[in-house]
């Protein structure tokens, strides 16, 4: 039963993010759409569904990838962040999901100007800035950095290995730490060796 519930509610959640997407406001940018309002939607019904988002970006719903990259973007359009998890969010019903870690993966960094542009797995583009701050925490036990790009509402993307060493590159020395500036914002990136 909980099985054919969880199905129900995966295709509910289908049909009710293609008709919100379908209604955001359209994009500057020719055939592109906005991003439907899911911070101003809070449903009534709720639930959870198996779907799992691995600390490699992939999409698992019980056990096995999403491989459907149209239904990944489809699905991370409705992604939200709450103080108690990451949910599916349509204007009707609302599905509580896992993430490992971030929900996104920064796959590119271009300069573009004075600004620092990403592009995500699932297609967003961001600008680090104020508003979109870079952050790099450092694993305890490795010592290694998980840096991290804030890309909308909350949602932030990890900045995979080969991106965060082109960041580096971009970096300059500031004191004892490395810097990248964008849209006149500095962020630290990682320390000088002492």
């Amino acid at each position: 039963m909980a099985e054919a519930e969880s199905r129900a509610g995966l295709e509910g959640v289908v049909a009710a993010a293609k008709a919100a997407q379908d209604a955001a406001p359209q994009d500057a940018a020719p055939k592109k759409r906005g991003l439907p309002p899911v911070h101003l939607w809070n449903p009534a019904h709720s639930g959870e569904v198996d779907i799992v988002i691995r600390r490699d970006g992939a999409w698992v719903h019980e056990g096995a990838i999403i491989s459907r990259e149209a239904l990944v973007r489809l699905f991370s359009t409705v992604l939200r962040k709450d103080p108690d998890g990451y949910w599916l969010v349509t204007p009707v019903e609302k599905m509580k999901i896992r993430v490992e870690d971030a929900p996104f993966v920064a796959v590119a960094v271009a300069r573009v100007g004075e600004a620092l542009r990403f592009t995500t797995n699932v297609g967003d583009e961001v600008e680090a800035g104020p508003d979109n701050p870079i952050r790099v925490e450092i694993d305890p036990a490795t010592g290694e950095p998980r840096p991290y790009i804030h890309v909308r509402r909350g949602l932030e993307a990890l900045i995979n290995r080969p991106v965060f060493y082109d960041l580096v590159e971009m970096a300059e020395p500031e004191g004892d730490r490395y810097v990248v500036a964008s849209n006149g914002a500095r962020f630290e990136v990682g320390s000088l060796p002492p």
